[in-house]
């Protein structure tokens, strides 16, 4: 390296502002499939550098699918179509697989027909005994 060059050299850090080492890979639970995913140190950074101050709810296929769903919801409407859903889902109640004309909120229970509809004479019931 030329002598004269020696002293005009400033060294920059290559580090995000917000640097990994501050970080360590974290596990949570997708709350829409329930199956845990690893939040890195790396996904922390970018997160803490935009200001995002809460984590991700969703794994990474699951935020995919609902992105598609968006997606399709907005082309059905620009379309002037009517956009049907029919989510697959596991009742809360008995465990047998059906679908829902929704897209269930995150962590609420869905029920089948048959044990939506116990519930509700069963609610239904208890609000005339009153």
């Amino acid at each position: 390296m030329p002598e004269e060059l020696g002293e005009n050299i400033e060294i920059v850090s290559t580090e995000t502002p917000a640097e990994h080492s501050d970080f360590t890979d974290t596990m949570i639970e997708c709350v829409e499939c329930r199956v845990e995913f690893v939040w890195t140190a790396g996904e922390q950074a970018f997160f803490a550098d935009k200001n995002l101050g809460n984590p991700p709810k969703r794994c990474r296929e699951c935020k995919k699918a609902k992105t598609n769903r968006m997606e399709a919801i907005i082309s059905a409407k620009a379309a002037g179509k009517k956009f049907i859903v029919a989510m697959p889902v596991r009742c809360e109640d008995c465990g047998k697989q059906t679908t829902v004309p929704f897209y269930p909120s995150q962590g609420r229970p869905v029920f089948c027909r048959p044990c939506f509809d116990a519930k509700n004479s069963l609610a239904a019931g208890a609000s005339n005994n009153s």
